[in-house]
């Protein structure tokens, strides 16, 4: 197995931007285009990216056009998340040709509704759980209700999501590296493939997560770094040369 880098793209109003560890006041906008930044990734290589629709996340699924022009623009596996609560969210994004559909706030507070979402859409269902110290925020990060990333680990598995998008909010946006630690833990308790996220800064911060693909870490999301040019995508390709899409089941 290899390990994947996945490039991200957080939407917020219709940009590409990039939050501190989840702040939406502590926002940076990058690019005005996000069809044309999924396109960049694909030529630099990518076979999967990472969307989150921010504004969904606290209720206002309004960059729903975008992410079908994101489609358009992106041959590859197409992973969204963000404000995904209901089998008709589940509905429209399969329509608009998303791959995959993380959920973070009902794995957390209705765990039944992640069971329909799985019996509806398959193999597409991923658990993003996004902790600090351990504990489970939801709601764009904003809330939490004391449910330990342990428990919502076992949930994933127990409901039948094929995978876990690990996040340690504390350093997310800070370029301090993702919490590989932490990540080996969460695929140990569940079972299930882990892709890690936050903090990635630099190259190194890639490489020490491929070193854990035996382990269960299928894969690094990359944000800040690729826009900020503190990483190149083509360069971490050839040394990392990712999963193609037929065979990522994760």
């Amino acid at each position: 197995m290899t390990c994947t880098i996945i490039p991200a793209i957080d939407l917020l109003g219709g940009r590409c931007v990039r939050l501190r560890q989840g702040d939406y006041e502590a926002s940076t906008a990058y690019r005005d285009d996000p069809p044309a930044v999924a396109a960049e990734f694909a030529a630099a290589g990518a076979t999967r990216i990472h969307v989150v629709d921010l504004d969904a996340a606290r209720g206002n699924p309004g960059n729903r056009g975008a992410i079908s022009s994101i489609r358009e623009s992106f041959p590859g596996v197409l992973e969204v998340g963000g404000g995904i609560r209901t089998t008709a969210d589940v509905d429209e994004l399969v329509d608009r040709g998303v791959d995959r559909l993380v959920v973070g706030t009902v794995l957390a507070r209705a765990p039944d509704a992640v069971s329909a979402m799985v019996a509806r859409a398959g193999a597409r269902v991923i658990a993003g759980i996004d902790a600090r110290a351990g504990i489970v925020h939801v709601s764009g990060w904003l809330e939490n209700d004391g449910l330990s990333d342990q428990e919502a680990a076992e949930r994933a598995a127990e409901l039948g999501c094929i995978s876990i998008i690990y996040t340690n909010i504390q350093r997310d946006g800070t370029g301090a590296g993702p919490d590989l630690d932490r990540c080996l833990q969460i695929a140990s308790w569940a079972s299930l493939p882990v892709i890690a996220s936050g903090g990635v800064g630099t190259a190194d911060h890639v490489h020490a997560a491929c070193e854990h693909v035996d382990r269960g870490v299928v894969g690094v999301i990359a944000g800040k770094a690729v826009y900020d040019g503190n990483i190149e995508l083509d360069q971490l390709y050839a040394v990392h040369p990712p999963a193609s899409a037929a065979t990522m089941a994760w």
